[in-house]
């Protein structure tokens, strides 16, 4: 049976460019770029040089990039090293309801410290309103949070108007942009932000490997504690192959970003088109143009997302029910809680998330199936049938009816 992957938001393979060069350095080039010797000064280079290409996918000077072991390493750092370096300034964070559980997790933390959280809402497509963003600043506003896109319904918040808001105020700006870092064009100094997280895993390095931006001149205090490593904010010795994989990998999503893109956003409207036409009684969850190249997230109703899920694991596909790092639980996702979906229809949702390795005839497979497999579980669901039959209109107004 073939197997299709079809879930780029939870991880993506490593590039065998990436892994050649990773093997190299675990054992040919195995020094400690601390040591003074030779073996170490050829590693501390390589690391260097993997910093200027990390440096260059958004535009940041090379001594602005501080290497971690990924996303929720990044997102701690970013949160708790400015909350400590800044409290004298103030203690108020403001953050969105639908961040990553790195960063609500974290915030949670912060206020047992006695910090004080805002939680912006966000609106029916997951996007906030800068309105509500203005009106939650205080005077003791010391740094505002706000993801870069949604891994599970793909939505890209407005950065730039962020950023320039913040910057007016004279508030840090932290991005998390996991998902968007490596998959989408992002120049920080354009876009006014301050710190932004990354992890190398979605963009085709390893597991284990990331980087935090921290714009020059940004007060942040360290949370590791250990040798001076990465200029003092990230004691322990450097992963030195998942560092040069990343900066490889960095190198390679800077050359194809605009292919990359560009194709994949082909293949998830073609997805989005042809599901919205041939399967009756669902709802596109996320904002329809401003959203991730490869993100389609569907609520189907009257099935659970769950079922959803192993029938299309039994003809080959993998993909999600919404994040990786929550699957296991079977709350709905406050994602879509947070978007205003009723419980039943946030359970039945479904989230496809393409690759550049995916194609067109995958595709294709994907989209003879779902209809099939949607007819058959509403034909086992007792919600469909009297449902569908005594009320033309769905439980959410925003439906499509066919």
């Amino acid at each position: 049976m073939k197997r299709i992957y079809f879930d780029h938001s939870a991880t993506t393979p490593v590039d065998r460019e990436v892994a050649e060069l990773m093997l190299e350095y675990m054992t040919d080039k195995y020094g400690n770029p601390s040591s003074v010797h030779a073996f170490g000064r050829e590693t501390r280079k390589a690391l260097e040089e993997a910093r200027e290409k990390v440096a260059a996918l958004i535009n940041a000077a090379p001594n602005e990039i501080f290497f971690t072991s990924g996303g929720t390493e990044g997102d701690n750092l970013a949160l708790k090293g400015v909350a400590y370096a800044n409290r004298k300034k103030g203690n108020h964070i403001i953050t969105t309801a639908i961040e990553h559980h790195a960063i609500l997790h974290t915030c949670e933390y912060l206020e047992k410290q006695g910090f004080s959280v805002t939680y912006l809402p966000v609106d029916e497509n997951a996007m906030i309103r800068m309105e509500d963003l203005k009106n939650a600043i205080t005077d003791q506003t010391i740094l505002i949070s706000v993801m870069f896109a949604n891994n599970e319904v793909g939505t890209i918040q407005p950065i730039k108007e962020i950023g320039q808001l913040a910057k007016e105020k004279g508030i840090y700006f932290h991005t998390d942009a996991v998902q968007a870092a490596g998959n989408y064009p992002i120049d920080v100094k354009e876009l006014n932000i301050d710190l932004l997280t990354m992890s190398g895993h979605k963009f085709h390095a390893s597991k284990g490997i990331g980087a935090l931006y921290i714009r020059r001149g940004v007060r942040v205090e360290e949370i590791q504690h250990g040798g001076g490593h990465e200029r003092n904010l990230r004691a322990g010795t450097e992963n030195v192959p998942g560092i040069v994989g990343l900066g490889k990998a960095a190198e390679i999503a800077k050359r194809d970003m605009e292919e990359k893109v560009t194709y994949i956003q082909g293949l998830r409207d073609k997805i989005i088109t042809t599901i919205t036409e041939k399967v009756p009684h669902i709802k596109l969850n996320g904002h329809p143009e401003s959203r991730m190249p490869g993100n389609v997230n569907f609520s189907f109703l009257y099935i659970e997302g769950e079922s959803l899920l192993l029938n299309l694991d039994m003809k080959g596909i993998a993909a999600s029910s919404g994040s990786a790092c929550t699957s296991g639980s079977l709350d709905p996702s406050h994602v879509l809680l947070a978007m205003g979906l009723p419980h039943e229809v946030a359970h039945g949702s479904l989230r496809v998330t393409l690759g550049r390795g995916n194609t067109e005839e995958e595709v294709d497979y994907f989209l003879g199936i779902v209809p099939e497999i949607v007819e058959k579980l509403r034909s086992m669901s007792p919600l469909y049938g009297s449902a569908a039959q005594l009320k033309p209109s769905n439980p959410c107004s925003s439906c499509h009816h066919h």
